[in-house]
Parts: structure tokens; C-alpha cells; sequence
């Protein structure tokens, strides 16, 4: 296992859950529903997991560390906007 992949994953992790926490946030907000946080929590958790696993094991490196900037503005635009 190369040490690019494993920095990649932590970082995209690192992003993915801050991501999974603001989108139950903001879920919790519009729809007023525990019930649809958790399911918008689920959902979310699941991608970032998916994305973690292939960026760990099929991703190049330009598409992993493309995943891992689209993730980091993601998380710094949802944060400020909120």
C-alpha cells in the first residue's frame, strides 16, 4: 500500500465526516425530522465511505487527490455558508 493512498484516505475521511455531520445538521433544519437526519446522515457516511475504499484501492492518484480537494471546499464552503 502506497503512503499517498493512506494520507489521501485519512484526509478524505477526515473531510467525509465533518461533511456527514453538517448534512444532518442542515437535513435537521429544513425538514425538522430526526427520521430524515439520520437517513441523510446514512447516506452520506455511506458515500464517503464508498469514495474512502476505492481512493484506498482503484483511484489514480489524480483522481483521489482531485476527490480529496472537491471534499476540502466542500467542507470550507458548507461551513461558512451555514
Amino acid at each position: 500500500m502506497e503512503l499517498w493512498r493512506i494520507v489521501a484516505v485519512g484526509l478524505l475521511g477526515a473531510s467525509g465526516l465533518v461533511l456527514v455531520l453538517v448534512t444532518m445538521a442542515k437535513v435537521r433544519d429544513r425538514t425538522r425530522s430526526a427520521g430524515s437526519a439520520a437517513i441523510g446522515g446514512v447516506i452520506a457516511f455511506t458515500l464517503t465511505a464508498l469514495l474512502c475504499v476505492l481512493t484506498l484501492t482503484v483511484f489514480p492518484a489524480p483522481v483521489a487527490w482531485g476527490l480529496v480537494a472537491v471534499a476540502a471546499v466542500a467542507v470550507v464552503v458548507m461551513l461558512s455558508v451555514g
